[in-house]
């Protein structure tokens, strides 16, 4: 019965992504022929509360201003058109034009990106951006072009903690036995079952039912998206042991690049750019509300000796220096 239920479950699953597909073609190939405007089409997976999306509302502001009108971005967020694994493809094959989406989720398709999720490489966020904004970032939002996906800046996602339901994480052994939720990304997964835990790769979107019926007995995320999830319903215990600073990425898909003029092309480009440091103060901004809130919440933060954890995850650095190619990329993210 199970099985047929399951079975039954992904098919339908199966004609709701098929239906999503047809309507952003129609979608794509509508405002095509609107001579007026040329519509920019961008989905993502967060709440237009989240400051992420207020950035992108600056991107598209400043794109308008720029164009004239002419560009239009019609933002659709809480993962109105899929997962942001689903809404990559779509990108890549022209459905719709953009997306925001985290620097992991890019590594399973450019593999460059993975040098963002290794954990404790990043000192601090002067550091971070320091990095993105130089030779190093302007190479990995490039680097996904030959999978048909352009990356046009980085957006600041905070660094990732720990969280849990049952009791406070201060050290890693406290991790021992505990089903940790992660992204379907390899170096998360590592990182987690290094530190002793049970990673558990699973849908953004799945995670508090999941935390709820005790599938899993913690995550790891940003404060914004800590609140914003309400997950703090559910887990009273936050750890900042800050392991990875992954920032987001605004990405194009290139078939659509391809269709906007020079001019377009550099619009859009500056447009991003100037969102950059709009987007930092709204993630600076709410960073320090979200804090107040918890703390309303009875939200437990705890403070722990990070060089415990960095030192326990080092060897997911090691194996990722064994590749040559990786290796000069993350001495130079050292030495900066």
């Amino acid at each position: 019965m199970k099985l047929i239920v399951g079975k039954h479950k992904r098919y339908l699953q199966s004609i709701q992504w098929a239906f999503c597909i047809c309507c952003c073609f129609f979608l794509f190939n509508s405002c095509a022929i609107d001579s007026k405007k040329k519509v920019l089409y961008f989905a993502h997976s967060l709440p237009t509360s989240h400051p992420v999306h207020k950035g992108i509302l600056a991107m598209r502001d400043a794109l308008a201003k720029k164009s004239d009108g002419y560009l239009e971005i019609k933002i659709f967020p809480d993962g109105q058109l899929g997962s942001e694994r689903e809404v990559l493809e779509l990108l890549q094959i022209g459905s719709i034009a953009m997306t925001k989406v985290s620097a992991a989720s890019m590594s399973n398709f450019a593999p460059a990106y993975q040098v963002t999720s290794i954990p404790y490489l990043f000192r601090d966020r002067k550091h971070l951006f320091s990095v993105l904004e130089g030779e190093v970032g302007k190479e990995l939002l490039l680097s996904s072009s030959a999978y048909l996906l352009r990356g046009l800046c980085f957006y600041d996602a905070g660094a990732r903690s720990f969280y849990a339901k049952k009791k406070p994480i201060k050290f890693p052994e406290d991790l021992d036995g505990m089903k940790i939720r992660t992204m379907n990304d390899q170096m998360s997964v590592d990182m987690v079952n290094i530190l002793g835990g049970s990673a558990t790769p699973m849908a953004y979107g799945e995670l508090y039912t999941a935390l709820q019926q005790n599938v899993v007995d913690g995550a790891e995320n940003n404060i914004p998206s800590f609140v914003t999830s309400n997950h703090y319903e559910v887990c009273k215990y936050y750890t900042f042991d800050e392991h990875t600073m992954v920032p987001d990425v605004v990405v194009i898909g290139v078939k659509f690049w391809d269709t906007l003029s020079n001019q377009e092309q550099v619009w859009l480009q500056e447009a991003a750019d100037e969102s950059v440091e709009k987007q930092k103060q709204y993630w600076k901004e709410t960073v320090a509300e979200n804090m107040k809130f918890l703390e309303e919440a009875n939200v437990e933060f705890l403070y722990p000796d990070k060089t415990e954890f960095s030192s326990k995850v080092k060897p997911v650095m090691d194996k990722m220096m064994q590749d040559e190619n990786m290796k000069k990329v993350i001495k130079k993210i050292i030495a900066e």
